[in-house]
């Protein structure tokens, strides 16, 4: 009832703004937000700009980039627009030359951590990886460290980085703090840890109690914990890790200034709220964290460079690999 009267207010407010009459056209965008999520964003942008046809294909990110290649190997990129899940994808296009600055893009409110500092790219919401438990567990973790733990024994599971973009970032993001390091991966796998798939597979162990503990995104643990399922999430007190969901404009966007309006109404706060209606955090600091979620100041993010990160890829998914095989 709560997310219906958000999105409500939030169709109101857009439908109040007058239009911007120079905005036509069409507007591709590709994307790996959930379908539903997505047509709602849509929804949202297109209401304060009726005059645009918007077009937008979805799947995940990967998949998206896959696409994306080969378009551009073909010399026929489609999208004006990316909104994806990670700033290391982004950054790798950053590195390619294939990003159109939008220097007139309002990011005075945010973290400048959490934005490319070039503005090429701009992250638009906080999807944090920390640490799920089964409610019948024994142990409550507050730190990584309590995963090492006799109570955490072969009870512990976590998406593979080899297949999960978010378990990357949490990965390099985790490894890199000074009181953890790959020391603390070396030990999660003499725990017995069970490192594969995607965060899907976790919280499916977890829930059903073939697993206690894990690592997985905050809305997954946090929406089922809301839906009745005997999970619970911690914001561990050395940090989270974050997929910042970040939008870009490609260099070859055959309507720019449709899409600079894109980017904009995204890190707006009516574009944050919109976000937080869906269930996320905003990344935006001012704009209230949905239900569930502990105040936004009270997150911790931990360190984390994109560019560093990929260019330390490769090694990083060998070192993994050999802690915990392929």
């Amino acid at each position: 009832m709560i997310k219906t009267k958000l999105l409500a207010a939030l169709m109101t407010v857009s439908l109040a703004t007058p239009a911007f009459a120079d905005l036509s056209g069409k507007l591709v965008l590709y994307t790996s937000q959930p379908n539903a999520d997505a047509q709602q964003t849509v929804d949202a942008f297109k209401a304060k700009h009726p005059g645009l046809e918007i077009e937008w294909v979805r799947d995940g990110t990967s998949k998206v980039m896959a696409k994306l290649q080969a378009e551009f190997a073909a010399g026929d990129p489609q999208p004006d627009l990316l909104l994806i899940a990670d700033t290391v994808t982004m950054e790798s296009l950053k590195k390619e030359g294939r990003l159109l600055a939008h220097e007139g893009a309002d990011v005075s409110a945010y973290d400048p951590a959490i934005m490319d500092k070039d503005r090429t790219y701009f992250s638009t919401k906080l999807i944090t990886t920390g640490i799920v438990y089964n409610t019948g567990a024994s142990m409550v973790p507050a730190s990584y460290k309590d995963l090492l733990k006799p109570e955490a024994k072969d009870s512990f599971a976590m998406p593979s980085p080899l297949t999960s973009g978010a378990a990357t970032i949490h990965m390099v993001s985790v490894t890199s703090h000074p009181d953890l390091g790959w020391a603390f991966y070396e030990g999660l796998a003499e725990q017995g840890a069970l490192a594969q798939g995607g965060n899907g597979g976790v919280y499916k162990a977890v829930a059903g109690g073939e697993k206690l503990y894990g690592f997985l995104v905050d809305f997954m643990a946090i929406r089922g914990a809301a839906e009745g399922a005997p999970v619970a999430f911690v914001f561990p007190q050395e940090g989270v890790s974050a997929v910042t969901e970040p939008v870009a404009i490609l260099k070859t966007a055959k309507n720019v200034e449709a899409a600079k309006a894109f980017v904009d109404f995204l890190i707006s706060e009516e574009g944050q709220a919109l976000a937080a209606s869906q269930g996320y955090l905003p990344a935006h600091p001012g704009v209230p964290a949905p239900e569930g979620f502990p105040a936004r100041d009270k997150i911790k993010l931990l360190n984390f460079d994109p560019a560093a990160a990929l260019e330390g890829d490769a090694a990083n998914k060998m070192k993994f690999e050999e802690i915990f095989g392929g």
